[in-house]
């Protein structure tokens, strides 16, 4: 207790020595000595420890104030020289404001970049300069800052054009040139210095300390305590769980005190679980290292001395303080530059900027976090210093990435990540910053790393890095210092990955980030040392991708599966993370000519090396064919190894084709080695990748498992195919450009291992020889396909600038012309289908408009994209990105169009740009001999079926290439008539050669037309007869002179008309016959009818009982006016009571009577609070809460719905208990959670799996007789006060006797009326089944809208029933109003059955409850109404809803009316409920009224005058009853108003009250939205339309009632109190506004902190719809107890706003979440939409989102319409994996 003793007098002793501390004089004494840094620390070690860190909880308020006054103040003074207010207003006045906005990002801040502006998407805008800028009208991208960097406006390296917003605009009058430390006096400067560089120090020296025990010299404090604190320290290798364990073992703390330490320490990377003397302390520290140095190294803990900690927290504060000095004034930031830059005395790396940057993987995350701020307001927004610690930076850059690879933070935090900041700049210690970073513990976005970013991606900064200090190939030596393991060859092996290699590689990629910054803006001049440097680190780069070239090889698995999949993630995330990088260098090059010629030369010296084991053994071989033979050597793709790695080869082809671009090869020749290319060489390994893709096509390698199938799915991504698929393909172009088309196709056949097939030579007979098996020939097959399919290719694409004639938007266009071949498509597919560069940007912008039309959305789906009509002609049916699905679904969509635009349905090739002169001579490949001697082989074996040996697709393939050769020949006869160097008609006209003298391809063609198995082709023959023809006749028109019609050409066309006249022949024959089919049918259908006349009579009347009766029986009893209530109400005849219906579990017929079976409707109930007007309302205890009574505020309703199936009670029952034994079996087998939840008496409905919980009996309608005259409301009143009196004193004295057995002469007798017997028991007409299913609903009801445990003889039982017909009513009746529509005809039929089955159950419920307390509950609810003195806690009028009222009395009439056989009516009672209600009713919304603020008097006719004067009596009668309580009101107008409008809903609720409950059919004015709705409501009621006379036409008896209720005491109270009244017509509730503009939401929830964890950035900030609150969601800090359990803020929220239901908005997601309960919930689409009508849930795509009010509204309706619950279910089931999700959790 000693330690708490001395703390308690502390703070006395301190007190006194604070109050005479003088900071002025402080600073006077400063100003005098000699040796200020020894006075400075002498008053620090003084007072440091006498401020910070007093004992375990530290008080940061209290701390702050202190340190304020003691330490700052003084310094401060010294400062300025006078007082610090007033000296540094006066700085901030002669201050030039910066243009740089240098406003730093919090977590989850909104950050604008433009796509049309930026330099590079490193280039972002704060939300304040993005408003103000011009870059708002342009196409930007939204994303969260994930926090640390800052916002660039004013940067004018950053943006292409409108750097500033309005608040940065610079004034052009400002000579900004001038130093800004000419401002200052001379003695400032020194001062400034003097304080600046003895405060930079200690913090840097505090924050670098490493000794646990002592300070630095100079600031060891006079008296030394034992006491020590011990700190734990941040890392990333232990988990949340791992840690609360731990220290709730050490330190003996409970749970939520661990998950408070646990999330302190992962924000601010240490925190101290322990004060205490030494011995203390350090038997904690034991405890942690033992727990969790099991697996791996165990957490960091440190003892230190409590002064040490008060330092390094004070360092903290300074370091925070010198941040907000330098605002003030740019001078003061440029002294504080220059203190931090200056060399130490150690030379070398020793200014104290260098030292906290190479210290920075030892210190803790919060520190981190203080002295990068520090950086980034200081030396990274002064552009001089910037470029120093540039320098300084990439000096250090190896050493600070080693040491971030070894640490285990994040990069975030990290140093390193500043260096966007740097290289982004076109100009650092780079590389040891970066080895400090792989090797540190901490996440990157805390490393000093990662500062990077704000340095590299500054051109200027990035280019003056290259040339000085090398930086390129800096970068890339520390990438390769990093990734050690090689195989023999020195390729990159990358072994099984362990989590700790994983991690690691993650840190190395931060590296290529960096690489990317530094070339991400091209120079737009070159000099000569720019070109040395910059290929310099392009020899660095080929290094490194020789070390890839062939890396992760395979080898055909045959016999047996492989073992073990091979590890092949690692090289292809590396491949992915260099796709762009390899893309920038290629763009460098291509900017320079002499540096493309160099790098082409260094690539090819590269490859040649790779290749220098060419030969690997592969005995060399001659090929023969056609005529031909070529030399290769013999190599089998499917016995060796093979890679799919190739960068090399890649690279060169990317190189080949800028050369030909730029056409550097057409002026240049001499400078280029192009006639030492081999090209045999060059195609060699690319040509075995594509060989290889075609074997894994046709199954060769299924043995080789799921890694090869991925390693080729990724291959052909869109994510890699830019620098993989696409380049192998141009390099085979390359290749084949060069050599005989002849030589190539041989070597390629050789590759494909087809060679055998087409060389031999009866190869036209293939199959006569080959009986080989089935696989084989399958395999060949596909083989051949893919051959040929690669040869198209080769010839067809030429849609790449430098291989083709074209630009790259036509690459582009050519792309989204055949993604929209297939379909249309959202915008956000088309982005994901097309590559992006390295801005993110795909280019599609620019051309989409010209190829595709856009369709907007509608309330659900996306806005789609169409293909323009005129953009079909491109459709390439082989292009060389469509995977086989692809390319059959876009056949099957291309000539379902033209079917139905009555074209033929040929596919034919396209016409294509022309090859660059470098690679004209691929054209040459489609009339050699070769390809004509295979395409006649294929359609020699088509002339027969196939039996498997060849296939549709390789025919279809062979008239493709043999189409592509006509339209290159008819292109060039329109082209150039002179040059006929193309005649591919002429070669395919020829017969083959000798021995065999086979047919031309021509006359095969001719003869295949009309062979009967290949009718799927014969349109494409037809289309290449025609084009032959049409090609001779145009040769023949340039040959020789007018032309006359070829015969071939009228042979065609007589052919063609034959075949269309044969055609209609058929369609007028089948039409014919389908016609006389169908008479026929309907023939026998009438002879059917006519048999069994009576049967289909019968049925058609049973259909439709309820239209067929309202029609017929118009009512006989009263006048025609439908009336629902009252001795006049409309009565049914007995045929229309009776209801047929059919259970869907056995599909048996059941009519519905009471003594039947019972038939119940699955229903769903569930708490409520969608009406609520009061959310502040605490909720009730369950056990003691009176729910007799409902608030008019409807804080909290049972909604009762249902799905309106109908099914037999006993099927319903047996189908229950099926679900809950599947359930038990489930739960043994596995713990997961379904949709619904069978413990709380869920279940689905068995039709149409609809959540429910309970089940509605079916009732008939009961008959009522009518005796002729029945007593009006005077007499009825008094006999109804006697029947009460009775009862009560019977009640009453049965509880006497229950008490103590002894009748006691206390209680006086009240004889009952004639006809009233107290102690008859009415005879239960219901069948056993019903009064069982009456109970199960009643229970059902009582459980969930009480939360209690079921319990069937609670009184309670009973009024919960009628609460829930109540309040259902009422909200049907708010949704009808907010959707404008009709009170009657409008509700689908489950509302409606729903409706009738819920209030003919509530008048049936009281006979199965006990009669006593039914009867106990309408005396109670009487008095209410009648004021009984004996009935003890009535409500006052104002606190009762009078719907509510009114239908519990309604209901629980029947209890008292059965004891009573004098012959009154039950209608009679109903109605003079209904009008005493109404009055009630009425005095409510008077004394609820506001009084009108004065407005002009709106004459009214005559026809309302009456109505106005009698409110202004009652307003007035009520002003003498209540006196000052209500205002005085004039306009009888006015109060008129208030009472027709406030009563509307209640009459409208009360209509469909009586109309289920009696079965009145309504009038048919209330069928539409009409004028005469009052009326028909009044009348229908069986009111007066003026309902005053209700009041005046009983005054004598109304005037007591009055009286009774305006002398209830908390009436007065009520209207005087601040407490705002529920005014009528209650609104309905709406969800809360949204703004048009999503960031303005982001933004709010970027300011939003977490309320528990003392202003942490909160990480799911989640918006509330219902109501408008932010919560912290889905973290530890937040989490709160709720019936036992942990739950998230949301789970929490929803219990206390929306009885268990939510409806939130993630903003950072962008996603809507529904919760029900703690188990339940699901995501919705957002209502927020981009331009493109697409959400974008996760704020991927970053496309600016606006509020579409439909969507909202739909999610408004399901809210009102109480079906999130329902909405959650069927998500739920749709989607299984939602039900594995902790929904508590968020």
């Amino acid at each position: 207790m000693a330690a708490a003793e001395t703390d308690r007098d502390a703070p006395s002793a301190l007190c006194s020595e604070f109050l005479n501390f003088s900071a002025k004089d402080t600073a006077a004494k400063w100003l005098q000595v000699s040796n200020l840094p020894k006075e400075v620390y002498q008053h620090l070690a003084c007072y440091v420890p006498k401020i910070y860190c007093l004992g375990p909880n530290l008080n940061p308020q209290n701390e702050d104030l202190l340190a304020q006054l003691l330490l700052q103040s003084p310094l401060e003074w010294y400062l300025c020289g006078e007082e610090p207010s007033v000296g540094l207003a006066k700085l901030e006045q002669n201050n030039q404001p910066s243009q740089l906005c240098g406003h730093v990002f919090k977590v989850g801040e909104p950050t604008y970049s433009c796509r049309e502006c930026a330099a590079d998407p490193t280039c972002v805008l704060c939300m304040q300069c993005f408003l103000g800028s011009v870059h708002k009208e342009h196409r930007y991208r939204m994303t969260t800052s994930g926090g640390g960097g800052f916002c660039d406006c004013g940067d004018t390296e950053a943006w292409k054009k409108g750097p500033y917003c309005q608040k940065h605009e610079p004034n052009i009058s400002d000579s900004s040139q001038k130093d800004p430390l000419a401002n200052l006096s001379d003695e400032m400067v020194a001062r400034t210095y003097n304080v600046f560089s003895i405060i930079l120090k200690y913090a840097v020296d505090m924050l670098t300390w490493e000794k646990e025990d002592e300070l630095p010299e100079g600031l060891e404090p006079p008296a030394r305590g034992d006491t020590y604190y011990c700190m734990l320290f941040n890392d990333e290798v232990h988990t949340y769980e791992q840690v609360i364990y731990t220290l709730q073992k050490a330190v003996n703390c409970t749970q939520k005190e661990a998950v408070s330490f646990a999330t302190t320490v992962d924000r601010d990377g240490r925190k101290s679980v322990r004060f205490g003397d030494f011995q203390f302390c350090e038997q904690a520290k034991s405890v942690i290292v033992r727990n969790t140095s099991r697996q791996t190294k165990p957490l960091r803990v440190q003892v230190m001395h409590s002064s040490i900690v008060a330092h390094q927290c004070f360092a903290l504060k300074a370091l925070t303080w010198l941040g907000q000095i330098i605002r003030y004034s740019d001078a003061l930031r440029r002294i504080l530059c220059q203190v931090g830059l200056q060399r130490g005395p150690e030379g070398e790396n020793s200014s104290l900027v260098d030292t906290l940057m190479l210290c920075d993987s030892k210190m803790w995350k919060g520190a981190r976090n203080v002295y990068h701020q520090l950086f980034m307001s200081s030396l990274l927004m002064d552009t001089k210093y910037k470029k120093l610690f540039a320098i300084q930076f990439a000096k250090n850059y190896r050493r600070l990435q080693t040491d971030f690879m070894e640490d285990d933070h994040e990069r975030v935090v990290s140093v390193t990540s500043l260096s966007v900041q740097l290289f982004t700049a076109p100009t650092v210690n780079y590389e040891r910053l970066q080895s400090d970073y792989v090797k540190d513990d901490h996440d990157r976005e805390f490393s000093v790393t990662d500062l990077s970013v704000q340095m590299f991606t500054v051109p200027s900064l990035a280019r003056m890095l290259i040339t000085e200090e090398n930086l390129m190939t800096t970068i890339i030596r520390t990438f390769m210092d990093h990734l050690r393991h090689r195989d023999l060859q020195g390729r990159f092996q990358f072994e099984r990955y362990t989590a700790q290699q994983a991690f690691k590689f993650r840190r190395v990629q931060s590296l290529i980030g960096d690489l990317k910054y530094v070339l991400i803006s091209r120079p737009t001049e070159w000099t000569d040392q720019l070109r040395d440097k910059y290929l310099e680190g392009f020899d660095a780069f080929l290094e490194l991708l020789k070390c890839m070239q062939g890396m992760d090889p395979v080898v055909r698995q045959v016999g047996q599966h492989i073992e073990m999949e091979p590890e092949w993630e690692a090289a292809f995330t590396l491949q992915m993370k260099l796709t762009h990088i390899i893309s920038m260098m290629q763009e460098w090059c291509a900017s320079d000519e002499r540096v493309l010629i160099e790098a082409y030369k260094k690539c090819l010296s590269a490859l040649t090396h790779c290749h220098s084991g060419f030969t690997d053994g592969e005995q060399p071989i001659t090929l023969s064919m056609c005529g031909h033979s070529v030399d290769t050597i013999r190599y089998c793709v499917s016995q060796e190894k093979v890679s799919i790695h190739l960068p090399v080869s890649r690279l060169l082809a990317g190189l080949h084709a800028l050369l030909s671009k730029i056409e550097v090869a057409y002026r240049f020749p001499e400078q280029l080695p192009l006639s030492e290319l081999s090209p045999p060489m060059l195609i060699e390994h690319p040509l075995r990748c594509l060989v290889l893709c075609a074997q894994v096509h046709a199954g060769m390698w299924r043995r080789n498992g799921f890694s090869l199938v991925n390693q080729i799915y990724y291959y052909h991504n869109v994510k890699c195919r830019v620098e993989m698929f696409d380049k192998d393909l141009s390099m085979l172009q390359a290749g084949a450009s060069m050599m005989d088309p002849n030589h190539f196709l041989m070597i390629t056949l050789s590759r494909f291992e087809l060679y055998h097939i087409f060389s031999s030579a009866d190869c036209r007979k293939r199959y006569s020889r080959e009986n080989a098996n089935k696989d084989v020939v399958q395999q060949n097959n596909t083989l051949i396909e893919e051959m040929l399919h690669l040869v198209i290719m080769i010839v067809g694409e030429r849609y790449t600038a430098g291989v083709g004639q074209v630009e790259c938007s036509d690459e582009i266009r050519r792309e989204i012309v055949h993604q929209l071949c297939i379909r249309p498509m959202a915008h956000s597919e088309l982005v994901k289908a097309l590559p992006e560069n390295e801005n993110k940007e795909t280019g599609m912008e620019r051309v989409i408009d010209s190829v595709a039309l856009f369709k907007k959305p509608g309330v659900t789906g996306r806005g789609l994209y169409k293909l323009r009509p005129e953009c079909a002609k491109m459709f390439n049916l082989y292009f060389h990105h469509y995977s086989r699905a692809d390319q059959s679904k876009a056949e099957e969509a291309q000539r379902k169009i033209k079917r139905q635009n009555g074209e033929d349905s040929v596919l034919p090739p396209p016409v294509l740009p022309r090859f660059c002169p470098l690679f004209a001579s691929l054209v040459n490949i489609l009339q050699c001999d070769v390809l004509l001697g295979i395409l006649g082989a294929v359609l020699q074996w088509a002339m027969e079926p196939s039996g498997g040996h060849w296939s549709e697709s390789m025919l279809q393939r062979v008239l493709h290439l043999i189409g592509m050769g006509l339209v290159e020949e008819q292109q060039h006869l329109i082209g150039s008539a002179e040059d006929n160097d193309t005649n591919f008609t002429l070669k395919i006209s020829k017969p083959g050669e000798a021995p065999a003298n086979t047919p031309s391809i021509l006359a095969l063609l001719e003869t295949l037309q009309n062979a009967p198995h290949l009718e799927v082709h014969k349109d494409m023959i037809r289309w290449i007869l025609k084009t032959v023809a049409n090609i001779k006749t145009t040769r023949e028109c340039t040959a020789s002179a007018p032309p006359s019609d070829s015969s071939g050409h009228s042979q065609e066309e007589t052919v063609r008309d034959k075949d269309k006249a044969e055609r209609k022949r058929k369609a007028e024959m089948a039409r014919l016959r389908r016609e006389k089919i169908m008479a026929q049918m309907s023939e026998m259908q009438r002879h059917f009818i006519n048999e069994n006349k009576e049967l289909f009579q019968q049925s058609l009347d049973e259909l439709d009982p309820s239209t067929s009766t309202t029609l017929e029986h118009s009512p006989s009893s009263c006048d025609t006016t439908l009336v629902c209530v009252g001795p006049r109400r409309w009565r049914a005849g007995g045929s229309e009571r009776r209801q047929v219906v059919t259970c869907i579990l056995c599909q048996e017929e059941q009519e519905i009577r009471t003594d039947g079976k019972a038939m119940v409707l699955a229903a769903f109930v569930q708490r409520s609070t969608v009406m609520s007007k009061n959310r502040k309302r605490p909720p009730h205890n369950p056990d003691k809460y009176d729910p007799l009574f409902m608030h008019p505020d409807l804080s909290f309703g049972t909604h009762t719905g249902s799905c309106g199936h109908i099914m037999h009670s006993h099927c319903w029952q047996r189908y229950f208990e099926a679900v809950q034994a599947k359930e038990q079996r489930r739960q043994q087998r596995l713990r997961v959670h379904t949709s619904y939840d069978v413990e709380n008496g869920e279940f689905l409905c068995p039709l149409c799996e609809c959540l429910s919980n309970t089940v509605i009996p079916l009732l008939p309608l009961t008959k009522t007789s009518c005796s002729s005259e029945q007593p009006d409301l005077n007499q009825w009143l008094n006999i109804t006060s006697l029947q009460m009196k009775a009862l009560l004193s019977a009640h009453r004295k049965a509880k006497a006797a229950d008490a103590d057995g002894v009748d006691m002469d206390g209680v006086n007798d009240c004889p009952p009326p004639d006809g009233f017997k107290l102690d008859y028991t009415p005879k239960n007409l219901y069948s056993s089944t019903i009064k069982e299913m009456l109970t199960t609903f009643g229970t059902a009801t009582y459980k969930v809208g009480l939360k209690v445990h079921p319990n069937e003889q609670d009184p309670r039982v009973p009024i919960m029933c009628w609460g829930s017909c109540a309040y259902t009513i009422q909200s049907i009746e708010r949704l009808l109003v907010d959707e404008e529509k009709p009170l009657f005809g409008s509700l689908p039929c489950r509302q409606d059955d729903c409706l009738s089955s819920l209030t003919r159950f509530g008048s049936a419920c009281w006979t199965v409850s006990s009669h006593a307390t039914v009867q106990n509950h309408f005396i109670r609810l009487l008095a209410a109404l009648i004021p009984d003195p004996r009935v003890e806690n009535t409500p006052c009028i104002l606190d009762i809803d009078m719907f509510h009222l009114l239908v519990s009395l309604v209901l629980s009439h029947p209890a008292v009316f059965c004891l009573d056989s004098s012959g009154l009516s039950a209608d009679t009672a109903q109605l003079h409920f209904l009008h005493l209600v109404t009055v009630a009713h009425i005095v409510q919304i008077l004394l609820t009224s506001v009084p009108e603020e004065v407005q002009m008097e709106q004459e009214s006719g005559g026809a309302e005058r009456e109505e106005e004067e009698k409110v202004c009596m009652l307003y007035n009668t009520l002003r003498t009853h209540l006196g000052s309580g209500l205002h005085e009101v004039n306009s009888g107008w006015h109060l008129w108003r208030c009472v027709k409008a406030g009563i509307l809903p209640y009459l409208r609720a009360a209509a469909l009250f009586f109309h289920y409950l009696n079965g009145a059919p309504a009038p048919p004015e209330l069928h539409t939205l009409d004028v005469g709705e009052w009326e028909a409501l009044c009348g229908y009621l069986c009111l007066p339309s003026n309902l005053l006379q209700l009041f005046y036409n009983n005054r004598e008896l109304m005037e007591p009632l009055l009286h009774g209720w305006c002398s209830h005491p908390s009436v007065l109270q009520g209207l005087q109190s601040s407490v705002a009244l529920i005014r009528f017509p209650r609104e309905s509730n709406h969800l809360i506004e949204l703004p048009g503009d999503y960031s303005a939401l982001i933004n709010q929830a970027s300011s939003f902190t977490c309320p528990k964890s003392g202003g942490d950035k909160s990480r799911a900030p989640t918006l509330c719809l219902v109501c408008g609150a932010m919560l912290c969601s889905q973290s530890y800090c937040c989490q709160t107890e709720l019936e036992g359990e942990d739950v998230g803020a949301c789970t929490a929220h929803t219990f206390a706003c929306g009885a268990g239901v939510g409806i939130f908005l993630r903003v950072r997601e962008s996603q809507v979440l529904f919760l029900a309960g703690k188990t339940k919930g699901c995501f919705y689409a957002p209502p927020y939409l981009d331009d493109y009508g697409e959400t974008d849930q996760g704020l991927r795509r970053g496309n600016p989102l606006h509020l579409c009010q439909e969507r909202y509204r739909k999610i408004q309706k399901l809210w009102r319409q109480h079906s999130i619950t329902e909405e959650i279910g069927h998500a739920q089931e749709a989607n299984q994996t939602l039900v594995g999700i902790d929904w508590q959790h968020l």
